[in-house]
């Protein structure tokens, strides 16, 4: 597979976070801009009406880290109503003959963008990227002053994910990510260029589906792709680009260049694509990847490449010390990716937060499977219990910005729009049920390749969700399968009030999981005056922890009805302090005893033996 971590159009040595932002769809220019850039916060969201969006700002910060972080210089853990940047750069001037592009990777929440004093992008959403044209504003060989103020309230329904409305870090909810947290940087495309494609996977027809959509379609052009392995050519197709809005190709792999991604084999064959003009020259061109597996639904069983296959997942909240929601450096992904897999895991649950397109990346070569997830939190308001959740239409919208940029991604097995929405179910349809109900059916419309689970744990409102699951976090081992067993009967566990009242619609026969439990609070290092937190009474001691974390896990493997689980948590997080490994991903437990607890045969699988 082609590295994608030298791709560079200038030198990134001495810039933070300098690698390419964006793996599978690789141009070989292209302009980093994290770095230092001027900075101003704006508690009274009065900035534009003060000239900020004119003049220079007061301090400065290290983009791509957001103000509450340490790493960006500013460590502003306060409420940040809107903050300003401020920066110039030279658009170079060997893109002559194509137009800049800016992308924004990741900005939170409200932003709009302003370039040499025009307005050229506003985006909505902490999670997703945005792009600003600048064709006609900064050409080539001129300087561009980009300006750009994010708002980002904490009152009223917002996707959120873990952010805490409040001052301080408490219970599971963490310090907040104001502004810019991903990477800024611009890259040159031909006046009519290529646009990220869908990549399909189709393991029964030995073949990949490619949909290419284009800036526009021009008489006489046409697509070349080709697919490469270790060998060298695999195969190639060939369509006009002036007839369809979005061309489709279809890449027929020979039976006997087969070769399956999966967990114990994440292969990946090398992608190319080409825009070509009438006289076969190339206008425009991408590098990518792609990986062949299929994932399909048989009664309760969940497959990978048609075969039974236990998904011993970790929930991964992708919280870090210094950086807070942005991995300190590139390494650090690999690194809770390989922690993951040291301690036994073959995937993880992406919690509360849209991962960073390099993570997915390393997942892929990595063979880690993954459950994409929104950072929904954030919807719940003062209520009745009948109407506590209200979800705005711009939860859909972001979401799907979401699955579209990582539909391609092999890694990713399943999709959760939505994660605890606890609400009382009635007889009345609420904002809830529309929004669960859209989600839900914007996801399968985008996307009917993977399984899609309505809202993780809590309310179910999708009578046929593909996935049906619960969260139990139970410490003794004992309860926690009594509570589980009833699932051989058709009627597993579910979340509901502390009453019995119900939030979820009932059970159909889809396949089960429990995707939240054990959660087990353990410190080694722990004094009575930490402040800290985990579910249940903490061990008395470490022997105490594996005889819980192995009891736990095994009734979940023992059940020839689960497809799989997902164990809280990776690694601590501020006053979370139930994680496998610390906060600074440190050593807390023999991480060999975790291994062997959970390659412990599952019954689910050798009911298919």
């Amino acid at each position: 597979m082609t590295s994608v971590s030298s791709v560079s159009g200038a030198d990134t040595t001495s810039l933070p976070r300098p690698e390419y932002p964006r793996p599978q769809f690789v141009r070989p220019d292209w302009l980093c801009l994290n770095g230092s850039w001027q900075f101003e916060t704006d508690p009274g969201d009065s900035g534009l009406e003060r000239g900020l969006c004119e003049r220079e700002l007061m301090s400065r910060i290290t983009v791509p880290f957001c103000p509450e972080s340490a790493l960006s210089g500013i460590g502003e853990t306060d409420f940040l109503e809107a903050v300003w940047y401020r920066r110039e750069f030279t658009v170079p001037p060997e893109w002559a003959g194509r137009r800049a592009l800016l992308h924004f990777q990741a900005v939170d929440h409200d932003t709009t963008v302003w370039v040499n004093g025009r307005e050229v992008a506003r985006h909505r959403g902490g999670f997703t990227p945005f792009t600003a044209d600048l064709h006609g504003v900064a050409e080539p060989g001129t300087r561009a002053v980009v300006v750009v103020r994010a708002r980002d309230t904490r009152h009223g329904p917002q996707a959120r994910g873990k952010q805490a409305t409040w001052y301080g870090n408490t219970g599971c909810h963490y310090t907040r990510t104001t502004g810019i947290w991903q990477s800024v940087w611009a890259e040159p495309v031909p006046h009519t260029h290529l646009r990220r494609p869908r990549v399909t996977p189709d393991l029964a027809g030995a073949a990949f589906h490619l949909e290419v959509p284009l800036s526009a379609n021009r008489r006489g052009q046409h697509l070349v792709a080709e697919l490469r392995d270790a060998d060298g050519v695999v195969c190639s197709a060939r369509t006009r680009a002036d007839l369809d809005l979005t061309p489709r190709l279809t890449l027929a792999v020979p039976p006997d260049r087969v070769r399956p991604w999966s967990p114990s084999d994440p292969y990946l064959y090398d992608l190319r694509l080409e825009l070509r003009d009438g006289d076969d020259e190339v206008v425009d061109a991408f590098d990518s990847y792609a990986g062949l597996r299929s994932v399909s639904v048989d009664g309760t069983s969940l497959r990978l490449n048609g075969e039974a296959f236990f998904q011993r997942l970790v929930l991964d909240q992708g919280y870090y010390p210094d950086g807070v929601m942005t991995a300190p450096d590139d390494g650090a992904l690999v690194r809770d990716i390989e922690l993951g897999l040291a301690a036994g895991f073959n995937g993880a649950r992406l919690h509360q937060k849209v991962f960073e397109e390099r993570y997915l990346y390393h997942a892929d070569r990595l063979g880690y499977l993954l459950w994409g997830e929104f950072g929904d939190w954030g919807a719940k308001v003062e209520g009745p219990r009948t109407d506590l959740q209200r979800p705005d239409a711009s939860f859909v919208a972001e979401w799907l910005e979401a699955v579209a940029r990582d539909y391609s991604h092999p890694s990713v097995v399943g999709w959760c729009p939505l994660n605890e929405t606890h609400q009382v179910l009635h007889d009345r349809l609420t904002g809830l049920d529309d929004v669960t109900t859209a989600m839900f059916l914007a996801t399968k419309a985008a996307d009917g390749t993977r399984p899609v689970i309505d809202a993780s744990g809590y309310a179910h409102r999708v009578p046929f969700t593909d996935v049906y699951d619960s969260h139990l976090y139970e410490q003794d081992p004992a309860r926690f399968a009594a509570a589980m067993a009833p699932l051989a009967e058709g009627r597993p566990y579910t979340n509901t009030e502390e009453d019995g009242t119900a939030w979820s619609v009932a059970y159909r026969g889809q396949p089960y999981f429990c995707s939240e439990f054990g959660g087990i609070r353990w410190n080694p290092d722990r004094t009575s005056s930490d402040d800290s937190w985990g579910y249940g009474e903490a061990p008395r001691d470490e022997e105490e922890f594996y005889t819980r974390f192995e009891g736990l896990t095994g009734a979940l493997l023992a059940d020839p009805l689960m497809f799989g689980y997902c164990y809280t948590q990776l690694t601590d997080v501020h006053q979370e302090q139930n994680g496998l490994y610390t906060f600074h991903r440190g050593r807390k437990l023999d991480v060999a005893r975790l291994r062997a607890a959970q390659l412990r045969p599952a019954a689910s699988e050798s009911k298919d033996a």
